[in-house]
């Protein structure tokens, strides 16, 4: 039943963002479609994450397949939340959604292997910093699919559509730094729990830190230069850009004990 509700939220999520993009290119409205069959994915995605929590006995946050499912969870979930309660967010899940497609292909690709569950992970701190830096992923994806959407339309988006669609995007920018502050901040509690030091400079910690400082200088340059809209845009990409490789890249390459995945 896991491998199935999986399949079933793999379904409704590639459904949904064909819909989404077919909705921007024709220029019709499908919000509903959108909305029913992301639901529908993130409630069966629910299930098989609760199933396997079961199975193995610890969260999906161990094996590099728990990882990117728990995240293409996450991120469909927070942002269905943002498509339901701000309006103006709803056209950019034509952006959003293939990026979570393409983690959600990665995935499938990946061994679903149950992993095995350090003593070091035994902590409450731990899941306060994973779902910190779950919300902080999320709010970013909003303002970047915002963002391209922007930049997608350069040319044709009048200039004070242009400045709504700016400052929608920074309102996310602004929460996912809040969340991003707290995850370094619980993670550098659970690491004194864990292994005696609240910071080791270890890769994962020095490409987190430098997300937080890229998106730090990017609400910095907006407040302290007269930027363009499309300049916030290409900025909040970047940003992204250097969070997904913190997220999904530092597992691959580290070799300390806190990689993000074991």
């Amino acid at each position: 039943m896991e491998a199935g509700f999986l399949g079933v939220a793999v379904a409704c999520y590639g459904i949904a963002g064909c819909v989404a993009i077919a909705g921007h290119v024709l220029g019709r409205r499908i919000d509903g479609a959108v909305a029913a069959l992301l639901a529908a994915g993130v409630a069966a995605h629910t299930l098989s994450l609760g199933l396997r929590w079961d199975r193995v006995g610890h969260g999906p946050f161990i094996s590099m397949f728990e990882v990117l499912s728990s995240n293409v969870w996450s991120l469909s979930l927070l942002f269905l939340a943002a498509f339901l309660g701000v309006r103006a967010v709803r056209p950019a899940a034509a952006v959003a959604l293939p990026v979570i497609f393409v983690l959600m292909t990665w995935m499938l690709t990946t061994h679903p292997d149950d992993g095995h569950f350090p003593a070091t992970y035994r902590t409450l701190w731990l899941y306060a910093h994973v779902a910190f830096g779950k919300v902080f992923l999320g709010a970013l994806l909003v303002a970047t699919a915002v963002s391209g959407l922007l930049l997608l339309g350069r040319g044709r988006t009048a200039g004070t559509e242009a400045a709504d669609m700016e400052r929608l995007a920074l309102r996310f920018v602004v929460l996912a730094f809040v969340f991003e502050s707290l995850m370094l901040v619980t993670g550098a509690i659970w690491a004194q729990d864990a292994w005696g030091r609240y910071w080791a400079w270890d890769p994962l910690e020095t490409w987190s830190f430098l997300t937080w400082l890229s998106v730090a200088a990017l609400l910095h340059a907006r407040v302290s230069f007269r930027v363009t809209p499309g300049t916030t845009a290409a900025m909040i990409v970047s940003v992204f850009a250097i969070a997904f490789l913190t997220f999904f890249g530092m597992p691959f390459v580290s070799t300390a004990l806190h990689k993000g995945a074991v």
